[in-house]
């Protein structure tokens, strides 16, 4: 085993890494998800298949099935005509349609009108986005239901969930979000500066966990779920006199839980709940059953996402059904006995500088992309966010605020350079826990419940669809396991955890997961000396240099091994 996890590691030694920069220039890449909102190019002679295909980026594999699953066709005049209708002017008053931005799952465009000024955001969603419907109506309706409690979100102007339209297309039309992308100014930002922001941004945190949900699930406006179960829930701006009746809208309500997961491919059409959710232990089981169902009528054996040496090319559904069937089990003791800890909250799902728009003095003026927003409770919702994590993993301590590592001045420049990077991370990451801890306790407390990340593990690796991965859900059960006295409920004190491994299976399921580990570092860092996002993502304009990048990786990984085995696992 020793010798297989060192001949997958070769591959990306440092001499290669320099190799794959020197050959590619690279730098620091974003995937699409995070590609900046207000990237725009000259639109005079954008062509209809330039505004109906993606084109922010190239993918060194697999791309024509990346592309055309965002690729959009809808009818141009008549997207034009409905955004002149959501603005009570007549179509001939829309003067430009250019192509602002394109994520992971929508793609957006500016409209101005001929006097210049006026402007619209219309988003549409891809092809491939699930729920369609769904997600459409619960954005809307979460942006609604924000901004009137005074959370600086965009104004809905007008939105059809469904393509059955001139437009042939669902879409939502809004406000242009005001200030500029944090995204744009974000690198250069003192460090006074940029603990300032991320206060504000911590700031806005706690008023929205501070909001009071009876359930579990999504946002929604009622009438757009008819035939759904939902629960209805009180809006004060229905009931407040000084409201002009243009504000108040429709009446909202929690319904299904728009977590795309719940929903991939044939999972849509399956009868099993999805919410609202009326306790923590029903949010924590939901993705196990769907899945469970969804494997047993559907599941096949498939080429896992994470390949191991001696391990089957091909894994079976039925190891992961009965890691979900004992996950099931313990489901019910991963719940916090802290009542604050389980109370219903909202967040932002994808909270990155690219969704968020400053002014001059830094105040947060706009948070876009609430697309798959969830209520959830607090112990499943907490966790800082990504980009606000430490590049290398650590979690910096609240007593000590990070600093640059002794002899830091005797380093290389390139060393030099990293080193700062890093260090930045770090302190991002220290504000934000300072600024929870000062700010918003409830989160706090929920950051630091004991097992707290492991709880989220499980939670997540049972709703998420399967891919052929039997190893990691099952080494969290058994992390679990070793820790249950730390995790049972007073009830259970004196009681085993209800799944039990052998001991031989035991090792074996960690030491393949500790594989597994080192090989998804070993993909990260081939992935960071390319330059290239987590799908094979790369700017159009370095696709021919990274592709020959990509060529010599292979080349290299394709000699290190001793056996033609060994060679298709490198």
């Amino acid at each position: 085993m020793k010798h297989l996890l060192v001949q997958v590691r070769r591959p990306v030694t440092t001499a290669a890494c320099t190799r794959f920069r020197a050959l590619s220039a690279c730098n620091p890449t974003k995937s699409p998800a995070s590609t900046p909102r207000r990237w725009q190019h000259d639109a005079s002679s954008e062509s209809s298949s330039d505004l109906f295909n993606y084109t922010s980026g190239r993918w060194i594999h697999d791309e024509p099935h990346h592309q055309s699953k965002r690729r959009r066709p809808f009818n141009v005049p008549e997207l034009k005509r409905l955004a002149a209708s959501a603005l009570s002017v007549p179509a001939t008053e829309v003067s430009d349609l250019r192509k602002l931005g394109e994520g992971g799952f929508n793609r957006t465009f500016l409209l101005t009108l001929r006097d210049g000024l006026t402007q619209l955001v219309a988003r549409i969603p891809y092809p491939a986005t699930e729920p369609k419907y769904l997600s459409v109506a619960s954005e809307v309706a979460t942006l609604e239901y924000l901004r009137r409690r005074g959370f600086p979100v965009p104004r809905v102007l007008g939105y059809d969930a469904t393509s059955d339209n001139a437009a042939g297309t669902e879409y939502i039309f809004m406000e242009v979000a005001p200030g500029r992308c944090l995204r744009e100014c974000w690198a250069e930002l003192t460090t006074a500066e940029m603990a300032r922001v991320v206060e504000r941004i911590v700031a806005l945190e706690a008023r929205l966990m501070a909001l009071e949900f009876p359930v579990a699930g999504s946002l929604f406006l009622e009438q757009d779920l008819r035939c759904m179960e939902t629960v209805r829930i009180t809006d004060p701006c229905t009931e407040d006199e000084g409201v002009p009746e243009e504000e108040k809208g429709g009446q909202f309500c929690v319904g299904p839980d728009v977590s795309r997961g719940l929903w991939l491919g044939k999972r849509r059409i399956l009868p099993v709940h999805r919410g609202p959710y009326t306790s923590p232990v029903d949010v924590m089981t939901a993705g196990a059953r769907k899945e469970i169902v969804y494997l047993e009528e559907y599941g096949q054996p498939v080429r896992t996402s994470k390949p191991l040496p001696h391990h089957p090319y091909k894994q079976s559904p039925r190891e992961y059904i009965d890691s979900l069937t004992n996950y099931l089990r313990v489901a019910p003791s991963l719940v916090p006995n802290d009542p604050a800890l389980t109370r219903n909250t909202i967040r932002h799902p994808d909270l990155q500088p690219s969704n968020i728009f400053v002014s001059d003095d830094l105040e947060i003026t706009g948070l876009i992309d609430w697309q798959y927003t969830t209520i959830r409770p607090l112990f499943l919702q907490c966790g800082v966010p990504a980009n606000f994590q430490s590049a290398d993993g650590e979690i910096p301590s609240l007593l000590h605020e990070p600093t640059l590592p002794a002899g830091f001045e005797r380093l290389s420049e390139a060393d030099q350079m990293r080193e700062r990077e890093l260090f930045r991370s770090r302190q991002l990451h220290y504000f934000y826990l300072t600024a929870t801890a000062h700010l918003n306790p409830l989160h706090q407390a929920a950051l630091t419940c004991d097992l707290g990340v492991l709880r989220r593990s499980l939670c997540h690796q049972a709703a998420a669809p399967w891919d052929g991965d039997n190893v990691t859900l099952k080494a969290d059960l058994i992390q679990l396991g070793m820790n249950w006295d730390r995790i049972a409920r007073p009830e259970e004190a004196d009681s085993t955890c209800p799944i039990e491994y052998g001991q031989e299976e035991v090792s074996e399921c960690l030491q393949l997961n500790n594989v597994q580990v080192e090989m998804e570092e070993q993909e990260r860092l081939s992935r960071e000396a390319l330059g290239v996002g987590s799908e094979g993502w790369v700017s159009p304009e370095r696709y021919e240099d990274v592709k020959a990048c990509e060529d010599l990786l292979k080349a290299v990984g394709f000699n290190v091994g001793d056996s033609r085995n060994e060679r298709v696992m490198a």
